[in-house]
Parts: structure tokens; C-alpha cells; sequence
């Protein structure tokens, strides 16, 4: 079989599998026509407990780490022992209600991107520490906007991103993450928002698995308490 005759082959198998009837493209007032996908999509969970469950489960399966932290001070200790064993020379981070206190003690240069650095300058250091919208059980996910969370780049160009979020952030599912920022932001949604889904991977090539292809090589998701 040639190669264009096995692509065709598989166009037509994924065509002979009916797509799910009843759900209706989003135009004009049929945005609550969008709601009747939950019934398709994997449950997030109702309680946080069922919600960190997921969320836990599916980001070891997407090779991202999280650490569930009881405060601001734990936080501030584990971050200390990061940088300590990976020898971080300079970090990035923005200012957050999060991100200042679990950094002022961490003896490391800081690159603050509220600053507006320049992009050589960010793409030097060995991590970005940033906070984040909202975290989504449904599909082990970190949201961030350009707004909220420290610009476009900060998530994408250190090789390490570690997130900073607190439990009551924790949400079921997508749908609930585009009514936070709906909620937030209203008309002025930011001009960039991404679900950050494990560490960045391709399997492109022979489909063997390699990280860091297109972003951080590692994600670490510190997840606080109180």
C-alpha cells in the first residue's frame, strides 16, 4: 500500500464513525446550545475532592507535577528547594498576590515581566513562575490569559513553568473556564488565553514522544490550601 492510499484509508475510517448528534454549532443566541456538550465530554467532578482527583490523575498522565501545598510559606520552601536542586541562576515571574510572597525569600535574581524585559533577556532564565486563571479538572489543564498571568511569553519560553493556584480555583470542566472569563473580563476578553495541557510534546516525527518541542519541557503545578 502506498503512502496516499494508506492517509486516504484512514480519512475514510475516521468518516465511517458518526459524530454526536444534537449538538449545534455556536452562532448568534445558540451559545447555550454549546452547554449540551458536557453530556459528551468526561465529568470533572462535583466536589473538590472528585475535582483534585481528576485533575491530579490526568496531569501525571500528561507528565506534569502537582504538589498540593497547605499555604503561601510551604509554597515559598518547596520553590527554595527547586531552585536549590536544578541550580536556577535567574527566574521570571509578574507580580501576583501569589507569586510575591512565595518569592521574596527565594535568594534567586528576578526577571518581573511587568517590567516589559526584553524576549532575550526572558528567554535566559532556567524558569517562569507565574499564577493562572483558573485550573480545569475535565482535561488536567492550566488556564492563563496574557492579562492575568503575566504576558504571552512567560508560560512559554522558560523551559521550566511552574504554576501557582489555589484550590478554590479549581473548576470541573472548559465550559466553566469560559464563563470565568466572561465573568472577569466581559467585553475586554485578553487577546491571549491558552489551556496549557502537561508540558509542551510533539510526536511528529516516527511518533516517538519528545518534550519541551514547542514550549517548557517541564510543568510543575503548586496547588495551595489556604
Amino acid at each position: 500500500m502506498s503512502g496516499r492510499e494508506e492517509i486516504l484509508g484512514r480519512v475514510r475510517e475516521a468518516l465511517s464513525v458518526p459524530s454526536h448528534a444534537g449538538v449545534k454549532a455556536v452562532s448568534g443566541e445558540g451559545v447555550r446550545d454549546v452547554r449540551e456538550a458536557r453530556g459528551f465530554l468526561p465529568d470533572g467532578g462535583s466536589t473538590t475532592e472528585a475535582r483534585l482527583a481528576k485533575f491530579r490523575e490526568l496531569a501525571a498522565k500528561l507528565k506534569a507535577e502537582v504538589e498540593l501545598l497547605p499555604d503561601l510559606a510551604a509554597a515559598g520552601m518547596y520553590l527554595a528547594d527547586l531552585a536549590k536542586k536544578e541550580g536556577w541562576r535567574q527566574i521570571a515571574s509578574h507580580r501576583h498576590d501569589l507569586t510575591n510572597p512565595a518569592l521574596e525569600s527565594l535568594g534567586v535574581p528576578i526577571l518581573w515581566t511587568d517590567d516589559e524585559p526584553s524576549t532575550a533577556d526572558l528567554e535566559k532564565v532556567e524558569a517562569g513562575v507565574t499564577s493562572c486563571e483558573a485550573l480545569i479538572a475535565q482535561t488536567g489543564s492550566v488556564l492563563v490569559t496574557g492579562k492575568g498571568c503575566g504576558g504571552r511569553a512567560l508560560s512559554v519560553l522558560p523551559p521550566h513553568h511552574v504554576v501557582m493556584a489555589t484550590l478554590d480555583q479549581l473548576l470541573p470542566d472548559m465550559l466553566a473556564g469560559f464563563d470565568l472569563l466572561r465573568e472577569r473580563y466581559r467585553d475586554q476578553l485578553p487577546s491571549f488565553v491558552s489551556f496549557i495541557t502537561g508540558a509542551s510534546r510533539t510526536g511528529d516525527i516516527e511518533r516517538i514522544l519528545v518534550l519541551g518541542a514547542h514550549g517548557p519541557k517541564r510543568l510543575t503545578i503548586l496547588i495551595l490550601e489556604n
